[in-house]
């Protein structure tokens, strides 16, 4: 489980990209370096909609291209609907991203590495492990 990836959700990609150093910047820049930190398509776009130039758009582009990639496919998305379904049949409503961030995560042994409360939500009803835990 230790070599395991993880997926690292956009909201610690802005963190290890906008604040080094900080806690959860410093986790993320481990990942990177012992080749587990993971990205998929959703947190890229994600996190490309906040580039302010082209070259910034580059340089995020530059950086995510060496880390695991995690490829949705149709039964990704068939899980995210589910998640979002049992999710709303329960009274709780989470972005439909969160959902699809979460579907990857658990195609790839189920660790999200984020900030985001809503994947908590999530993981009550999916074996999707939170990180950092809390």
């Amino acid at each position: 489980m230790a070599n395991e990836p993880v997926l690292v959700d956009t909201s610690c990609w802005i963190e290890y990209f906008n604040r080094p150093g900080a806690e959860v910047a410093t986790a993320v820049e481990a990942m990177v370096r012992d080749d587990r930190a993971a990205l998929t398509g959703i947190v890229l776009a994600e996190l490309s909609q906040g580039a302010r130039t082209e070259r910034e758009l580059s340089e995020l582009h530059a950086a995510l291209g060496a880390v695991v990639w995690i490829e949705a496919t149709r039964e990704t998305y068939a899980r995210a609907a589910r998640l979002a379904f049992e999710l709303r049949r329960k009274g709780i409503t989470v972005p439909i991203t969160d959902c699809i961030i979460a579907a990857a995560s658990e195609s790839a042994g189920g660790r999200v590495l984020t900030l985001d409360a809503h994947f908590q939500e999530i993981a009550e009803i999916s074996p999707l492990t939170v990180l950092p835990e809390r």
